[in-house]
């Protein structure tokens, strides 16, 4: 296999990872908190012998979450939040810290907030949020108090990577991060609402064809180099 070849099949299996990255994003278009992700290419350079050029490839390796603000919705649930502006909420699980933009929350059997998946929201402290079983109203301010019948009993947190870099996807709407976070200045959030998908599914199925092009061509180009190939052969071979 010659060097046209091994450059192709590389953008080819950048592509596919691509493919996959945008399905995903399809799939979850409706998934309350979740950040769209994209694929970053870079450069992969060979050297090859004295004599010839090096050899670059292009590589698909690494993924990109996009966490632009989405639409809010309006549900009027007591245990729906959603942040408005910059931060993520804090999640206690067995994996360790968590963080996610996923606003949807419910007592548990302890009268601790957990979202759907049983992960306890904490407090700005960093302590799980309890719930006082017997209130018979919830409201949340704007910069998070909590309060069961007009007296505050908690804070919601909401905090950030201290380095954007350090922060990946962990599982779903869930990131993980590697490295110091800090609690938000001035932290809006609002009660009865949370924060949509960012994903445009226009724009993803558009990119989803264009990705579909890409390799297409690249199994088109790969085609007319194994005629070339075979070609050659029988020619040398007469």
């Amino acid at each position: 296999m010659d060097n046209a070849a091994y450059i192709t099949l590389t953008r080819m299996s950048g592509l596919r990872r691509e493919m996959q990255v945008v399905a995903n994003n399809i799939a979850n278009a409706t998934t309350a908190g979740y950040r769209r992700e994209g694929m970053i290419f870079s450069e992969y350079v060979v050297r090859a012998d004295r004599d010839e050029p090096s050899l670059s490839m292009a590589l698909g390796n690494a993924r990109h979450s996009f966490q632009m603000q989405g639409a809010l919705s309006q549900t009027n649930g007591a245990f729906d939040f959603a942040i408005e502006g910059e931060g993520f909420f804090q999640l206690e699980t067995a994996q360790g810290p968590r963080l996610t933009r996923a606003g949807i929350f419910t007592p548990n059997e302890a009268g601790e907030l957990v979202n759907m998946d049983g992960h306890r929201l904490l407090d700005a402290g960093g302590a799980a949020i309890f719930v006082p079983p017997d209130a018979k109203s919830i409201e949340m301010a704007r910069d998070g108090t909590l309060s069961a019948d007009g007296l505050p009993f908690g804070q919601v947190g909401l905090v950030r990577p201290v380095d954007p870099v350090t922060m990946s996807r962990a599982a779903g709407t869930m990131f993980e991060v590697d490295g110091p976070i800090e609690p938000v200045e001035a932290p809006v959030l609002l009660q009865g609402f949370i924060e949509e998908s960012n994903v445009d599914p226009v724009l993803e199925l558009t990119r989803m064809i264009e990705v579909q092009r890409a390799y297409e061509r690249g199994q088109s180009l790969l085609e007319r180099e194994d005629e070339r190939i075979k070609s050659v052969i029988q020619t040398l071979g007469r």
